[in-house]
């Protein structure tokens, strides 16, 4: 069992074998959006689905896991919707945090993701605005939970093409971190802007985080 919530961590095997069920599924749900196979045709399918759930189903974890600790790793959870390759409901976005802290990550987004015709549905962009935000956060040593999110939209955010996403913790104070990040188009235009303040819960103060010796928070 993980340290971290008491959750199964999974080695490197088992979580490449979901993360591809994950894809695979990613794969079904587009296809179901915009398939154009008819009544009878979309029943007999749904049948054959509801087989294969079935069968994952014989053997079901309580909560979903969390990757293995690493030291490049900051971001531990396969379920997370924005970034979680276990999670089929997630792009996903694939984050990485640079020795200054930045958190970067690129990603597209298709039309499971559509708010108006052929763009990215606002709170989507939020949601990964949100996460960027939080493991920028975590690179402090000091994360914490959402208290606040501010966004602003500059202009409609595509789908179909790839997007940046960017974000920076700018200061500590205490239990706070202040961070701020962007998503950008291709053409380096930015789409969306966003502030947030984190605020660790006072019960994990003394030992539920603790900062990694020279380098990024971890969950313990």
């Amino acid at each position: 069992m993980s340290a971290a919530w008491g959750r199964d961590q999974l080695g490197e095997d088992e979580a490449a074998a979901l993360a591809c069920l994950a894809a695979r599924v990613r794969e079904l749900a587009e296809a179901a959006l915009l398939t154009g196979i008819g009544a009878a045709e979309a029943a007999t399918v749904a049948d054959e689905v509801r087989s294969l759930t079935a069968r994952l189903e014989t053997e079901r974890r309580d909560d979903p896991p969390f990757a293995a600790p690493s030291a490049d790793r900051v971001d531990r959870q396969l379920g997370s919707p924005v970034s979680g390759h276990l999670n089929p409901l997630a792009p996903p976005v694939d984050l990485e945090v640079t020795a200054d802290g930045i958190v970067r990550g690129e990603f597209t987004l298709g039309p499971l993701y559509e708010g108006p015709p052929s763009y990215a549905h606002g709170g989507v962009s939020a949601m990964v605005l949100d996460q960027a935000l939080g493991m920028a956060a975590l690179a402090t040593g000091t994360p914490g939970m959402t208290a606040n999110l501010e966004l602003r939209y500059r202009r409609p955010t595509p789908l179909a093409v790839p997007l940046l996403v960017e974000a920076k913790a700018s200061h500590v104070e205490g239990r706070k971190v202040f961070a701020s990040g962007t998503i950008a188009a291709p053409d380096g235009r930015v789409t969306v802007e966003a502030t947030a303040m984190f605020v660790m819960p006072q019960r994990f103060v003394t030992s539920r985080y603790r900062p990694a010796e020279n380098g990024p928070g971890t969950p313990p």
